[in-house]
């Protein structure tokens, strides 16, 4: 069976697991967090619970994209992080089944944490995303300088 079909059906026997991974190059392992109600084995990477809501960014060409990520303050590993580093955390959003975690059904890469508020119960944080529309195109130009050849 497929991950479509499983999402589709009225019931099954495979929960649909989100997985996030917390990362920045001066963390020397990255947090990883499990949605389901244990922590799960992916790949050989243990996820451990935190209990989480995502929005995800919409997609309008008016704004830079934005999400909101709030994660439930229940150990410091996560605000300990947040205190010590001066850039932004990079997430990646991982979807699995119970059945197979090992294979990543749907991936959402570098989202960025940003504008991080947190208390002694949540942390909140936007997730951003690069914003593609502002990016010339084509990256170059034609000019007699670069392609002589056809002027």
């Amino acid at each position: 069976m497929t991950f479509t079909s499983e999402v589709l059906k009225r019931e099954s026997d495979q929960a649909i697991i989100v997985l996030l991974t917390i990362s920045h190059p001066d963390m020397p392992i990255p947090i990883r967090v499990s949605s389901d109600g244990v922590d799960t084995l992916s790949r050989g990477n243990t996820f451990i619970h935190f209990p989480f809501d995502i929005v995800f960014p919409n997609q309008t060409q008016e704004n830079r994209p934005r999400g909101r990520l709030q994660i439930d303050n229940v150990d410091q590993t996560v605000i300990t992080a947040i205190r010590s580093l001066n850039s932004p955390l990079t997430v990646d959003i991982e979807i699995v089944t119970s059945n197979d975690p090992d294979t990543v059904e749907v991936l959402f890469p570098q989202f960025t944490l940003e504008n991080i508020d947190y208390d002694a119960l949540t942390i909140s944080a936007e997730l951003g995303v690069e914003n593609l529309f502002s990016e010339p195109y084509p990256a170059g130009s034609f000019d007699p300088a670069r392609f002589p050849g056809i002027f």
